[in-house]
């Protein structure tokens, strides 16, 4: 496939630590589209720095609204859109397949796998799964699932590549904190208002509440090898814990909530 195909469409806001990193391992697109939510640090003139890139500013209100915008709404005219949050970077590797492919005709998106990264330094393993984020932009949409959303195809279906995709959040702890107290907030809705038959195992656990932080935690240290990466893995596991404990509390809010009602 020729890169020129591709327009990559990166989301943004307040990601100053994060933009200039992803846009430089973007150099090679003609355009990158940046959906900025009006950022009030230094993100949009950080990415102005860049030739190749194109602002279009949108107040958020859901992340399949913003996902959406830019498909739809910004002037995207490529077949295929590559979707990235500012702190992902796509590695050489994964650059190398797609210039290789020759996507069929049924083929309308390709998951990419993540190396999920703490300070710069690669983890063993992580929670974080494969990602729809290359796709035929006139057969792929948006729909919002709990805190984030979900690609939809209007046709055609979905393969695997195996060049990964680095997530490398710069961010700081503090707006880390931030951001998962308003996803959990989203995700317990979905959890409770949800019916146990429509969840998948993980999240039927997770409604559970007590068990599943205690668990993710054992999780990522075992059998993700946290534990074998020093500093960071403990760093990711605590706050995959943390993560857990905020959607427990959620979620326990939510049903005493209910109960007052």
């Amino acid at each position: 496939m020729n890169l020129s195909q591709i327009t990559p469409l990166v989301l943004a806001y307040n990601e100053a630590p994060n933009i200039a990193a992803c846009l430089r391992a973007l150099d090679w697109a003609r355009e990158i589209v940046v959906v900025d939510s009006v950022s009030t640090d230094e993100t949009v003139e950080l990415a102005r720095a860049f030739a190749n890139v194109r602002i279009v500013e949108r107040t958020f209100d859901t992340h399949s609204a913003q996902w959406n915008f830019g498909l739809r709404e910004t002037g995207i005219n490529t077949p295929w859109v590559l979707s990235l949050d500012a702190d992902y970077r796509p590695t050489p590797a994964l650059l190398d397949e797609i210039r290789r492919l020759e996507p069929p005709a049924d083929v309308s998106a390709y998951e990419v796998p993540f190396t999920y990264c703490v300070f710069g330094r690669p983890l063993r393993g992580s929670v974080y799964g494969p990602v729809a984020a290359l796709f035929r932009r006139e057969r792929a949409e948006y729909v919002q699932d709990g805190h984030t959303q979900r690609l939809r195809l209007l046709g055609g279906s979905f393969a695997p590549l195996t060049g990964r995709m680095l997530h490398d959040d710069r961010k700081s702890l503090g707006r880390w904190l931030q951001s998962q107290d308003r996803y959990m907030q989203l995700e317990a809705r979905l959890l409770v208002e949800r019916p146990p038959g429509q969840l998948g195992w993980a999240d039927r656990l997770r409604r559970s509440i007590v068990l599943a932080p205690g668990l993710m935690f054992v999780y990522c240290l075992l059998v993700k090898g946290a534990l074998l990466d020093g500093w960071p893995g403990w760093y990711y596991a605590f706050q995959r814990l943390m993560a857990e404990l905020l959607l427990s509390l959620k979620m326990i809010e939510a049903r005493l909530r209910g109960d007052r009602e």
